[in-house]
């Protein structure tokens, strides 16, 4: 009853909101975002529906009182082909959907991802509240394969169109004969009906797909300038005698398909990233089962099995070494060059590729938890999301088409009735109008350079989760590192020695790591890593808390320690208490070595200064940002380390909990402020900036506090997400100046304004189609974009470490 009576009370649960996305298979016009979004967005429960003509899928936060069969049914009903939850096929490129959730890991390791269903109220920020755990990793309808439909269309199009040419000479040459006694006209009815109908077949469906939501797009002007063009030329044909438009409503239809093939051309090999990541899982994995090695598919890999990996191989899913060495070729998932050593103990991720020895491992996650799995789903979401440009040119498109229509009509009453021209000129520029307007150009400009740029980002280890955090990188003027970790290693280490007379480095280090080789503590690590090896062990070793360690090394007494130990045996200090306090002066700390009854000398040990962080500073300052360095540190050592690096702001005595503070403090003074942290400790600082950057990630990609995560532990690759996202930001820039440029000029000369210079419809079709290819072919252009290594950014020199 007490159970009973407090579950009666408890406060009722907020629906639970998930995302998802859905491969959309013919989505032809960037105006079929907006008929989805419109049908979809409808349905009970859906707080937010985003479509994405680029990479052909349909992203959808809604809450558990909806099934996903139910925006299923609604894709369908609104006239589109999308794949449902049982209808998805496994593989690498398809979307692969699991109804049960402890099924989950027979999904293809590269073919699906897990997310999570969040206990979130409608009103909370929803696009990025994790991912339902059935959610596919499909990269959108097959892009390669709708190009060569379109290239289908186009061909058949074409051969169509020549007859029609061949006929309707224009008084250019006398054509042949109209063959089997058919009057002229029906003979081009026929060649024409065969060129506009099956070729056109995708827009016209578009069309009415998009009127019946009430959008106004691409295939709506389509529609309209060949749908005119074509039934008239039928009237003319048939009810009444006049002119026709056969051959302009054929070549018009033409060269549409061919303006819309070389986009969808440069769309496929915009997601040549994509695909990339997707084929990096190898669809076989070989593991030990009761002492047999067994070949299985990847799929069926489970936690806990052993894996075996051969020279050449590529690693199936993510692990533990347990026996072997080999070293690894990581560069596809972190961007990283050089192959990485693997020993007993050591991490191997999913889809690497093994250079050398053979190995076993530990499989430790397998499936969607793998780091390519989190990899893939990252930088799709970052493709699907819409930058907020974007937006804008979506409303503007809407605007631009309905601008097309009335200066189309204007047109035609004007020349016609107004001025008195003839039916043939007069419908001539109101078809030219029509199809002169681009609002494909427009919709391509910002979503053809966001998946560029994602993609350039991932093959470089830089992770951008949205397009926002793209255009924020772009123009941020601070940039805050965090000190311990981000600008230093964030591990002890021996900088500096000092040496009583007669005694050397090996000597001093030799005899101290004798007896550290007993202890586990930070530094005595760091001084067994300076030794490399431990020829002897001390005897007798015995750990003094707060003041250090004493051992026996070959018969004579060891202590190391603080001057408390020193001064407790009798160590006189003298001989080097001024490199004493020089040391310790700097910010480090010192460790007094006394063998027998004499001082041997002085171990400094700090936090060294990462190889890269000095280039970093130097390139981000060359971008006009401003650099600062936070850290729990006092002042005087933060000062010390900011006048090494050359950075402008410090904030020092930062307790971890003010970090977000300091971050707002900043902003309040106008400025766009970027953090980088490790994206634990960090995660506050990391929400509040404008841009979070996780560094250090290493494979833990699911980091949701950042906006951008580096998969290295490197400042370095700061510098170039800021490079990649600038010319990102250039090239969506370029093209909405060009897109919106090319319509200023088009409508004027499509209106007739500068008579007697006009356009022909064939002429307005090439030149809006080849607007489109412009738009994206310029944005294929970032991929040239060369993100220069931190050795060519700065001289040898400035690269050196120091410690801290």
């Amino acid at each position: 009853m007490a159970h009973e009576h407090a579950h009666a009370h408890a406060p009722a649960r907020s629906p639970r909101l998930r995302t998802r996305s859905w491969p959309i298979a013919d989505m032809v016009t960037t105006g079929c975002e907006r008929t989805l979004e419109k049908a979809v967005s409808k349905l009970p429960g859906v707080t937010s529906a985003s479509a994405n003509f680029v990479t052909g899928r349909l992203t959808v936060d809604f809450d558990e009182t909806l099934s996903p069969e139910a925006v299923s049914d609604a894709i369908r009903r609104c006239g589109f082909v999308c794949e449902s939850e049982s209808d998805a096929a496994p593989g690498p490129a398809t979307a692969v959907h699991v109804h049960d959730e402890k099924h989950v890991h027979h999904a293809p390791v590269a073919a699906q991802a897990e997310g999570h269903d969040r206990h979130v109220t409608p009103a909370e920020k929803a696009p990025s509240d994790g991912h339902d755990a059935r959610e596919g990793m499909h990269h959108g309808g097959d892009l390669h394969a709708a190009a060569r439909d379109i290239r289908r269309r186009f061909l058949i199009a074409l051969a169509f169109t020549i007859p029609v040419f061949i006929w309707s000479p224009m008084g250019l040459w006398d054509p042949p004969p109209v063959p089997f006694g058919l009057r002229k006209n029906v003979w081009l009815f026929i060649w024409a009906t065969g060129a506009i109908v099956y070729p056109g077949w995708p827009f016209f469906k578009a069309a009415v797909r998009s009127l019946r939501h009430g959008v106004l797009d691409m295939s709506v002007l389509i529609l309209l300038s060949v749908g005119t063009g074509y039934g008239f030329s039928i009237a003319s044909t048939f009810v009444f005698d006049g002119p026709n438009f056969f051959e302009a409503a054929s070549v018009l239809m033409t060269f549409i398909l061919l303006g819309h093939w070389l986009e969808m051309r440069a769309r496929a090999g915009a997601s040549d990233a994509m695909k990339a990541l997707l084929k990096l899982s190898p669809p076989r994995a070989v593991v030990l089962r009761d002492g047999q090695e067994l070949d299985v598919a990847t799929a069926d890999v489970k936690i806990g099995d052993t894996v075996v990996v051969r020279p050449g191989a590529k690693i199936p899913v993510d692990g533990t070494v347990i026996e072997g060495s080999s070293q690894v070729d990581e560069s596809m998932l972190t961007g990283e060059s050089m192959p990485v050593r693997k020993d007993p103990g050591s991490s191997v991720v999913g889809g690497a590729i093994n250079k050398s020895g053979a190995f076993t491992y530990t499989a430790t996650k397998v499936g969607s938890d793998t780091a390519l799995a989190q990899i893939i789903k990252l930088v799709q979401d970052a493709q699907n999301s819409k930058a907020p440009a974007q937006l804008l040119a979506d409303r503007a498109s809407q605007w631009l088409v309905l601008a097309a229509i009335l200066i189309g009509l204007a047109t035609f009453v004007v020349w016609h009735w107004w001025i008195g021209q003839t039916l043939m000129f007069s419908l001539t520029l109101t078809i030219t109008v029509f199809v002169i307007a681009c609002p494909d150009a427009l919709g391509l400009a910002t979503p053809m350079a966001i998946m560029i740029g994602t993609g350039l980002g991932a093959r470089h280890g830089i992770l951008f989760k949205h397009a926002e955090a793209i255009e924020q990188s772009a123009g941020l003027d601070v940039v805050i590192f965090d000190k311990t970790g981000t600008l230093t290693v964030g591990a002890p280490e021996v900088v500096d020695l000092a040496l009583a007379p007669g005694w050397t480095e090996d000597r001093l280090i030799t005899t101290a790591a004798a007896v550290e080789a007993h202890s586990e503590h930070p530094l005595a690590q760091a001084i067994l890593k300076r030794a490399g090896s431990v020829a002897t062990r001390a005897t007798g070793f015995t750990n003094i808390d707060g003041q250090g360690a004493t051992g026996v090394v070959d018969g004579t007494p060891v202590l190391l320690g603080n001057r408390l130990l020193m001064g407790e045996h009798g160590i006189d200090l003298k001989v080097l208490e001024s490199e004493a306090e020089r040391l310790t002066g700097a910010g480090r700390t010192v460790i007094f070595v006394g063998v027998g009854k004499q001082l041997a000398g002085l171990i400094a040990i700090a936090d060294a200064i990462r190889e890269s962080s000095r280039a970093t500073i130097e390139e981000v300052h060359r971008r006009n940002v401003k650099v600062a360095m936070i850290t729990g540190d006092n002042r005087p050592t933060a000062e010390r380390v900011a006048r090494y690096l050359g950075i402008d702001i410090v904030l020092a005595d930062v307790l971890p909990g003010g970090k977000a503070y300091e971050v707002k403090k900043l902003q309040a003074q106008g400025r766009k402020v970027g953090m980088v942290g490790d994206g634990v400790n960090d995660a506050p600082a990391l929400t509040q900036a404008d841009v979070g950057f996780a560094i250090g990630a290493g494979t833990d990609v699911a980091i949701e506090s950042a906006d951008v995560v580096l998969m290295r532990s490197d400042p370095y690759d700061v510098v170039r997400a800021i490079t990649i996202a600038r010319a990102t930001l250039r090239k969506m820039h370029q093209n909405l100046a060009w897109a919106v440029g090319y319509n200023v000029v088009a409508f004027p000369i499509a209106a007739g304004v500068f008579y007697p210079f006009t356009l022909s419809p064939e002429m307005a079709a090439l030149s809006m189609s080849g607007s489109s290819v412009i738009v994206a072919v310029n944005a294929l252009l970032l991929r040239r974009v060369r993100l220069a290594p931190r050795d060519e950014a700065t001289p040898p020199a400035a690269t050196s470490s120091a410690a801290v």
